[in-house]
């Protein structure tokens, strides 16, 4: 078996630039895009039609991106491989009202998105980000990357009871960010000034997608920088994962004679549950796998044939063993940071695994040369999900549920071992190669 790593602690440098110029899904797949052209990728819009032509190709949707690479001379009925992720973390997001304000404090008013752990967001220097959307129906990214919005906390002094009862938050009263002072507040004044910010017109933005983000950069952590702690990492640590490993694929000596056509499907919307137009839930991905089935010549009979072969690995974050917290874990999985890549395992279907998806997951690490640790919950404690059974169930492909093993998963900030990000690429290259 080869060990061939073609990634090393350059790639975790690398996964912190992009952790940090990735403040918003849309941000994150512009940046994903980016990397792939530079490995050869081309945009493919979905108004055109498609041609069966070999190479790299992707597909952008909002803050969902499908890549793949089709090797020369690729059957229509040859099956994919695919890494799939999630563009989306939780946070705070903006309101279609934005201006509010009281008591002498301007404000923003935002939703929250996801579960976030919500005192994560206390008192911490946050930027905005997103897309607005002009009158004439283009986009325009967006990214206040200072410090712009505070949510403050409640002084212990006025609340006594956070020493003996915990910190409780209404999300609706408690987590409005103030970014200015005075009583006169009025409507149109945040996305005047991001109009500003982004030398648009005055009046030109007919629509938005905004969030916050904390503008503390990804920094390594600890005596000998062992540890990374960063913001999103959840999931934006697999999505770059899989760009690399799939550009590494598409470039590499063995790319004209792969097996299978190695896939990249990174989806928005997971937090809430992947029901959208760019969601693990919509109809995105089938969408484009059957177009170059079809774009290669094939039949509805090679569709079938191609995905009957297909194997997925949902990437996404997982936990790693809490020091402090260790009777919340299953007493005998006991994920490490530094470990390697977890295989996640539920048999009541949160997670897709099953023994022969296990089977492969074990051979691509033995390929890479990637130790890799098992992941199931306490029986006594609900288990979290994916979109591992979205994509197993929507397109009746296998898929194995994966990640790379954190702390602090859904804070503003979350922290993982620095050697976990290129562990993990590396595997995702060797199954890619198949």
């Amino acid at each position: 078996m080869s060990t061939r790593r073609p990634f090393d602690r350059g790639h975790t440098d690398d996964l912190m630039s992009f952790l940090a110029a990735s403040p918003s899904p849309y941000h994150a797949v512009a940046n994903a895009a980016e990397r792939l052209q530079k490995a050869g990728f081309r945009q493919v819009a979905e108004t055109d039609a498609w041609d069966g032509t070999s190479g790299g190709k992707y597909v952008l949707r909002g803050g969902a991106i499908i890549a793949w690479y089709v090797p020369e001379g690729a059957a229509p009925h040859t099956p994919f491989r695919i890494v799939g992720a999630h563009t989306d973390s939780p946070n705070l997001r903006v309101k279609p009202l934005p201006d509010t304000g009281a008591h002498g404090w301007r404000q923003v008013a935002v939703e929250i998105y996801g579960g976030p752990l919500m005192n994560s967001w206390l008192d911490r220097d946050l930027g905005l980000a997103g897309r607005l959307t002009l009158r004439d129906g283009s986009t325009h990214l967006v990214n206040v990357d200072r410090p712009l919005l505070r949510v403050p906390q409640l002084a212990i002094h006025l609340d006594r009871s956070v020493s003996t009862e915990g910190l409780k938050l209404d999300k609706q009263r408690h987590l409005q960010p103030v970014w200015g002072l005075g009583d006169d507040v009025r409507d149109g004044d945040l996305i005047a000034f991001l109009e500003q910010e982004c030398g648009l017109a005055a009046g030109s933005v007919a629509g938005w997608d905004l969030m916050t983000h904390s503008v503390e950069a990804p920094a390594y952590l600890g005596r000998d920088r062992e540890l990374v702690a960063g913001p999103r990492m959840d999931n934006l640590l697999s999505v770059h994962a899989g760009t690399a490993a799939l550009a590494a694929v598409a470039t590499g000596e063995q790319a004209a004679g792969l097996p299978y056509i190695p896939v990249l499907a990174a989806f928005d919307h997971e937090e809430n549950g992947s029901q959208s137009d760019t969601g693990a839930d919509g109809p995105l991905l089938g969408s484009v796998l059957e177009r170059s089935v079809f774009a290669r010549g094939g039949s509805y009979e090679d569709r079938a044939r191609a995905f009957a072969g297909t194997v997925c690995l949902s990437s996404d974050t997982g936990h790693a063993v809490h020091p402090n917290y260790a009777e919340r874990h299953d007493p005998t999985h006991h994920p490490r940071a530094g470990g390697g890549p977890i295989l996640k395992v539920n048999v009541n279907n949160r997670y897709a695994t099953d023994g022969s998806g296990r089977a492969v997951f074990a051979a691509a690490c033995e390929k890479a040369g990637v130790p890799f640790q098992s992941f199931v919950s306490n029986n006594s404690m609900p288990c979290g999900t994916t979109i591992g059974p979205i994509t197993a169930a929507r397109h009746g492909i296998r898929t194995v549920d994966i990640g790379v093993a954190i702390l602090s998963m859904h804070s503003a900030r979350e922290l993982c071992a620095a050697d976990d990000p290129f562990l993990l690429a590396n595997a995702l290259t060797a199954f890619l190669e198949g």
